[in-house]
């Protein structure tokens, strides 16, 4: 079991790594890809920057620099953070453990290009199996996506209805499904009144009591969601140490809100690391 899991590789986390590191931790950092930050073309307004830098060439500078420190970090897709005896952390290709978890993929949250989508958000389109499923038993429910971060929400909603339709929404399959309903043209509209009742893609349309979201890869709020960890909005709920309401479970960087810019996550990620440094000194006293 390690010391501590962090789940993504970005500036909050690695940050937060590399101040755990140097306390002696036995830190894991868990990341599928550069998030919003391998996407930028020029960073200029970060300090110690005399010319411009790729994104992409920052955030390998940042891991290179934390593996150099001892640092482990895996490219694994996270898929879910389970809290009981310390924590358990599902990938795509692994189960890990570890006593506490620092949550920093950043905020993300997916929100389909169709017609009166924004509409029905929390009328019938959910981000979470986990927190609303049962409310659904033996009702007609719909999922969207494709990757593996599908797959493991479609496993929640097995256990409350046999009527489950997946739309990949015009997306490859990482892998089909069985006793499902899949459709793969894309979705055009969201249909209903007061409440979502159903969905339509050019060529037919499909009767739905809830529709789950769960489109590339899960995020911190995701995973808040299902833990039990406070939100506001999309933003994650943390006190003054980062810890939310989930003992050992802590977050940092975009995903609790503030300014989003790397300097704010760098400092994020070290106060991060000092606090749950600390913190599993406690626990261990």
């Amino acid at each position: 079991m390690a010391d501590v899991i962090v789940v993504g590789g970005g500036p909050a986390g690695i940050s937060a790594a590399i101040y755990l590191q140097r306390f002696k931790r036995d830190v894991l950092v868990l990341m599928k890809d550069q998030g919003a930050l391998g996407k930028s073309d020029a960073i200029e307004n970060y300090y110690g920057i005399v010319e411009p830098i790729p994104g992409p060439e920052l955030i390998a500078r940042g891991i290179a620099q934390a593996e150099r420190l001892g640092v482990r970090v895996l490219r694994e897709e996270v898929l879910a953070i389970e809290a009981g005896d310390g924590f358990t952390v599902k990938t795509a290709t692994a189960i890990h453990s570890a006593k506490a978890v620092l949550m920093a993929t950043g905020m993300t949250r997916a929100n389909l290009k169709v017609r009166r989508f924004n509409d029905f958000i929390g009328l019938g389109i959910s981000y979470c199996a986990v927190g609303a499923a049962f409310l659904y038993r033996q009702k007609r429910i719909g999922i969207v996506g494709g990757g593996e971060f599908m797959l493991e929400e479609l496993d929640v909603l097995r256990n409350f209805s046999k009527d489950l339709t997946v739309f990949t929404n015009g997306e490859p399959l990482v892998h089909r499904p069985d006793g499902v309903r899949i459709v793969t043209e894309p979705l055009v509209e969201i249909r209903g009144t007061d409440r979502l009742s159903g969905v339509a893609t050019a060529a037919a349309e499909y009767p739905l009591d809830v529709l789950f979201i769960a489109v590339g890869t899960a995020s911190a709020a995701d995973f808040a969601l299902r833990i039990g960890a406070l939100m506001e909005g999309n933003r994650i709920v943390v006190g003054g140490d980062f810890m939310t309401n989930v003992p050992g479970l802590f977050a940092a960087g975009d995903c609790i809100g503030g300014l989003s810019q790397i300097a704010k996550a760098v400092a994020d990620g070290a106060q991060a690391g000092i606090a749950i440094h600390k913190h599993l000194r406690s626990i261990k006293s």
